[in-house]
This record gives C-alpha cells, sequence and structure tokens, in this order.
C-alpha cells in the first residue's frame, strides 16, 4: 500500500527523491534501482569521472580506488542540485577500505556537507546482515585480493566471520558489469557451504539483485546482493516498507 504521507512537491518523487552516486563506469545501479522502485519514489543520479583502466594487480587496484576517492564529493555536490531527500553511495570499495570507523567518517562528512541522510554500501551490508541473523558468511566480491581483505576485515570487525571471500579479479571497471548471470550463479554456488549461513555480495557494477532471490530460493538461505541491501537501506531509512517482490528477502519481508 503507498504511504499517503508527502515529502515534497516532486510531481513523480512525492514520497522520496533518492540521489544516486555511481561511477561513469557503472552501467549496472540504475537499471537495478529502476527495476526495483515503488510508486511515488525516483532516482536521481550523479556520475562521477572514473576511466575504465586495465586492472592487472592489487596496485592497479589500489590506484583506482584513489581515483574514486579524489572524485566522490564532487560528484555529491554536484548532485544537490536536485534536491535529494537522501543519498544512496552507489559504489562499494571505498566504504570498506578503513573498515568501520571509515565508514563513519565518509557518512559523516557526506551528511554534514549535503545536510541529508546517507546510505553507503557497508553500512547497508552491515545492517542487512544484522536483519536476516547472518553470523557466519561468504562473500562475493568482483575484487582483487587487496580489497578482498578489506571486505574480510571489515566483516569480522563488525561481529560476522567471514569464511570465505570470493574475488573475481575483474580486469577493468567496466569488466565487472560484464560478469555474466553464469559466472555468478556459480561463483555463488561454489562459495556455498554448510560452514556458512548466509552469503552477501560486494561491488555494485555486478548485476546479481534479480538472481540473489533466484538462489535464495534455491540454497535456503539468505542471499544478499548489495545494490539491493543499499535499496532497502534507503527505503527503509525514510520509512518505506512495503514489500516489493523479486529481490530476495529483504525487500519482500524486512
Amino acid at each position: 500500500m503507498v504511504d499517503s504521507k508527502v515529502r515534497n512537491d516532486d510531481a513523480l518523487g512525492w514520497r522520496l527523491k533518492l540521489g544516486v552516486i555511481v561511477p561513469a563506469t557503472n552501467t549496472i545501479v540504475e537499471p537495478e534501482f529502476h527495476s526495483m522502485t515503488p510508486a511515488g519514489v525516483t532516482c536521481h543520479t550523479g556520475r562521477f569521472p572514473l576511466r575504465d583502466v586495465r586492472i592487472t594487480s592489487d596496485d592497479d587496484f589500489e590506484r583506482l580506488v584513489a581515483d574514486i576517492h579524489a572524485n566522490l564529493d564532487r560528484a555529491v555536490d554536484d548532485l544537490m542540485s536536485v534536491a535529494p531527500d537522501h543519498i544512496i553511495v552507489g559504489v562499494s570499495a571505498e566504504s570498506f577500505w578503513d573498515g568501520a570507523d571509515g565508514a563513519e567518517i565518509i557518512r559523516n562528512r557526506l551528511a554534514e556537507k549535503t545536510g541529508v541522510s546517507i546510505t553507503l554500501g557497508s553500512d547497508a551490508a552491515r545492517v542487512a546482515l544484522e536483519a536476516v541473523a547472518a553470523q557466519r558468511i561468504g562473500v562475493l566480491t568482483p575484487y582483487w585480493p587487496v580489497a578482498d581483505e578489506r571486505v574480510r576485515q571489515y566483516f569480522n570487525q563488525c561481529g560476522f566471520t567471514a569464511v570465505r571471500v570470493t574475488g573475481l579479479k575483474a580486469t577493468s571497471p567496466l569488466n565487472i558489469a560484464e560478469q555474466s548471470r553464469a559466472t555468478l550463479r556459480q561463483a555463488i554456488l561454489d562459495l556455498d557451504g554448510d560452514d556458512i549461513d548466509t552469503i552477501v555480495q560486494v561491488g555494485t557494477n555486478l548485476a546479481l539483485a534479480a538472481l540473489a532471490d533466484e538462489l535464495e530460493q534455491e540454497l535456503g538461505k539468505p542471499v544478499i546482493a548489495i545494490n539491493v541491501a543499499l535499496y532497502w537501506h534507503a527505503l527503509r531509512q525514510n520509512g518505506i516498507n512495503e514489500p516489493i517482490p523479486g529481490f530476495g528477502r529483504l525487500l519482500k519481508n524486512l
């Protein structure tokens, strides 16, 4: 049921205007968010410069994260022209990089700069895992080992046990979005085991939102896609709670 509360005068986003920040190379966040959008909610995307550089090592990946860091705040500044009610940072690597303390610094800096609430990938993943009572997790990323270790440390710091972390070692930012449904499906099946109660995927340019729902039913355990977690977190932070089927238990039941 659509909430009758009017948040602003926007003709289409009368319940919630979401500002979304993505790298220029990200082709997955926007279509996945649009596919999940309930009536009265709109998404408005700001893209920051990021070249489709070749990634063949941990050093290459660290340079990529540095480029993201250098451009994030400017993109947020530009996005404020649409007067969003809430901002989703649709790039996850940086939000895991310096652990929970680093994520808090980013969130507080952006919230102070904009005057609106912020959803980060690391925060959304953590809250989603708490919502499904996860303890022992398997993690799928498109990253290289240097980033996989940062992700592992973050989840362990937050009280989960990251039993296994599988990184796909994407060879460029665009190559992340080129990972096929079959590749992602097999990676999750290989990652799964009786020693894991929940699977979580990070890396917003991997197209896993719809596949996560299918795999949850097949595996009988939560499979949390980062873009679903981001969108779910932003909606719930703003009082929008109706079920949205087709993307797993987060949006359907929690």
